[in-house]
Parts: C-alpha cells; structure tokens; sequence
C-alpha cells in the first residue's frame, strides 16, 4: 500500500499553559516550588535558583511572574535597566546569571533591594562561584542568598509534562507513546518540549497516528539536534 502523501503542516496557534496552577511539581523541584510559594515569607532577601536546561526554571518565573507582578530582566541586560524601576516592583527577578551579569549592577540592585525591604530572585545554571564576579563585597551578598536547585526530572515527572504537552497541543496520544518516550529520551523538559512539537509536526506532515515508531523516529533526530 502507497503511503500517503505528505503534506506541509499548518502552524496553529496553540497556547502553552504556563501558569502557576498548571506547574507540574515532582521531587526534582518540589523545593523551588515550596520556596516560591512561601514569598515574601524568604529566609534571606535574596534566593538564587539553579538548575540545568530545560529543568523547568522559565515555567516556574512566569507562573511566579504572573502571580506576584514580578519584574524580570535578563542578567545581561540588568545595566540597562534603572534599580528604581526594579525596586519599585514586589519582586525583581535576574534570569541567567550564569550567561554573564554586571558585577556594579547586580551590587547596586541587591542593595538597594534590601534597603527597600524587597527581594530579588536569581536565576542560572550555575552557581556564583562560577560567574566571575570581581567584585568582594557582590560575592559577599551572593554567599547569603537562599540557594535552591531545580534538579532533571524524575520518570514520573517527565511523563505528566509530556501528557501536558500534548494536551497543549489539543492532541490525544496513547499512554504507551508516552512511557515509550519516558524511557529513551534524555532527562530535559527542553527536549521534552522539542520532541513533542517535533512528532506533532511529523505526524501532521504524514497525516497519520502518533505511534510508537512514529515517535522514536522523531526522537533520535531531536537527540541528534
């Protein structure tokens, strides 16, 4: 039997739900999570959020952006902006401090924070030990901070975000898909995320089922990206 022609997919818009209430919580980052939800209720003014790529840490700062009107600026970006305007909001958050941060900029924010009774909260994929900081008395203030690790995800974990990912998607698939996926892919909600819309695609472009070989056909070129 010919197989049926392919065909080029149409790119529907579909809305990823990143809210707070649609954050998937598992042991690998229960703990951020529990910190987060307890502002402004911190142990110290400042909390660094590490983890890996693709270990959830941009869901988790929207859905806390969102909830509490936090203000995010990238850490390569930070001199640009002016404190006040941080300061000014509940919140200040610094995404991927580890991609590099002004050493004045980020001295002069967690001051001027602490001075306001506000709380800043860092993220990376490191800790600061390795962000070159030049500058004594920064590291000083980054040594007190709250640290807090998103670490990769568990099975369990990887299986409910790939469930969501496809109902994001409006799309139907076999739990055995899933578990087919959760046991050879890598540990990455980034891959996760790359896999999906790839199958998507791929099943789109065929016009037929999503299935097993389907998927691991798709999966081992994500792996090879």
């Amino acid at each position: 039997m010919a197989e049926p022609p392919r065909q080029l997919p149409l790119e529907l818009p579909h809305e990823a739900a990143l809210g707070r209430d649609d954050y998937l919580v598992g042991a690998s980052n229960r703990a951020a999570f529990e910190l987060l939800e307890r502002w402004p209720e911190w142990p110290s003014p400042v909390v660094i959020l590490a983890g890996p790529v693709g270990s959830g840490k941009t869901h988790l700062v929207r859905a806390f952006e969102d909830e509490y009107r936090a203000l995010v600026v990238s850490a390569h970006h930070l001199q640009e902006f002016a404190v006040k305007d941080l300061v000014a909001a509940p919140v200040a958050i610094v995404e991927n401090a580890h991609l590099g941060v002004d050493d004045t900029a980020l001295f002069h924010l967690l001051n001027a924070s602490r001075q306001a009774g506000k709380n800043v909260l860092i993220t990376s994929r490191t800790w600061p030990a390795a962000w070159k900081i030049k500058l004594p008395d920064l590291m000083s203030r980054l040594r007190a901070a709250t640290p807090v690790e998103i670490l990769e995800p568990d099975d369990e974990l990887l299986r409910r975000v790939l469930v969501k990912l496809f109902s994001d998607r409006q799309i139907s698939v076999d739990i055995g898909v899933v578990d087919y996926l959760v046991v050879r892919m890598e540990r990455s909600l980034d891959v996760a995320i790359r896999a999906v819309e790839a199958i998507d695609q791929e099943a789109l472009a065929g016009r037929v089922k999503i299935t097993k070989p389907l998927a691991g056909r798709v999966l081992e070129n994500v792996h090879k990206g």
